[in-house]
């Protein structure tokens, strides 16, 4: 997995592409640049996502070349999830966040498929235990569904807690996962 990151006042100096790809949860929006995937969301996504741009062209995915390429990798890469023949994506992320939420983000893609980890396993996990509430936060942030698993953060006592794409989506993601 590669991983970059950059400011969000750097990241809207370079171009990207975006599509729509229907997934057995329903709609996913996929941004990326050339060099990585900036974001993977759902219509109802909250909070609202930063790239998304409805009135930016949809790139299709069967005839994506060149720079625009990386969305049929992803999409690829996804049905491949949704169809049980991939646990782990080999797409090149990029991260645009704080310091502290790109942190975050690079754990949760080392969180095992079919596993999940309380917000305190992911506060102890990149070594800040005290910071439970603001890996929650981050983890809400993430802009990278599905690629970036923040489906597998369950609330302190194991119970399914908030996911951008609704709770029903996270539990149809972790059996998913579980089989």
């Amino acid at each position: 997995m590669t991983v970059m990151t950059s400011t969000p006042t750097r990241q809207h100096q370079t171009p990207h592409f975006q599509t729509a790809w229907v997934s057995p949860i329903g709609e996913l929006r996929i941004v990326a640049r050339r060099d990585g995937c900036l974001g993977l969301y759902f219509p109802d996504h909250s909070p609202q996502p930063r790239y998304w741009n409805s009135r930016d062209p949809l790139e299709n995915t069967r005839s994506a070349t060149g720079e625009a390429g990386i969305l049929t990798t992803i999409v690829e890469q996804l049905d491949e999830y949704f169809q049980g023949q991939r646990t782990e994506f080999r797409i090149p992320y990029h991260f645009v966040g704080t310091p502290f939420q790109t942190q975050v983000w690079r754990y949760l893609t080392r969180i095992v498929p079919g596993e999940t980890q309380t917000y305190r396993e992911v506060a102890i996990g990149i070594g800040r235990p005290a910071a439970i509430r603001a890996v929650g936060a981050a983890v809400a942030r993430n802009p990278i569904s599905i690629l970036v698993p923040c489906h597998r953060v369950v609330g302190s006592n194991g119970k399914l807690t908030g996911f951008a794409g609704g709770l029903a989506r996270k539990t149809f993601l972790l059996d998913l996962e579980k089989r």
